[in-house]
């Protein structure tokens, strides 16, 4: 059960930290004001709060191990909200990404 919650909280950190970034650039970069900056930046701080919701109190690995989920996440984004269209070697690095996740978060480990 912990690596379902753990996998739960990194789905719900990417949503809050890609999400409010792409608040932040749609308020910013497509000229759609403060209320989307402000959204954006709410969405942040919530992405800082649900990682700490992690089972694994290392910080350093939380993060590393994030980074991946992060990476096959924004790409995951562009294509949902922006029409993005990947090309292999964007899949390739994804997936390389997730394989670097998996082995941070879930390899086994002594004590």
């Amino acid at each position: 059960m912990t690596v379902a919650r753990s996998l739960v909280l990194f789905a719900l950190a990417a949503v809050a930290e890609i999400g409010g970034a792409w608040l932040v650039w749609q308020g910013v970069r497509e000229h759609r004001g403060w209320l989307w900056i402000g959204a954006g930046v709410v969405a942040l701080g919530a992405y800082g709060f649900v990682a700490t919701l992690q089972p694994d109190a290392n910080f350093g690995r939380i993060l590393a191990a994030y980074g991946g989920v992060f990476v096959a996440g924004s790409l995951a984004w562009g294509m949902a909200v922006d029409g993005f269209r990947p090309d292999r070697y964007d899949v390739v690095g994804a997936l390389v990404c997730l394989v670097g996740v998996g082995i941070i978060m879930y390899a086994p480990r002594a004590g």
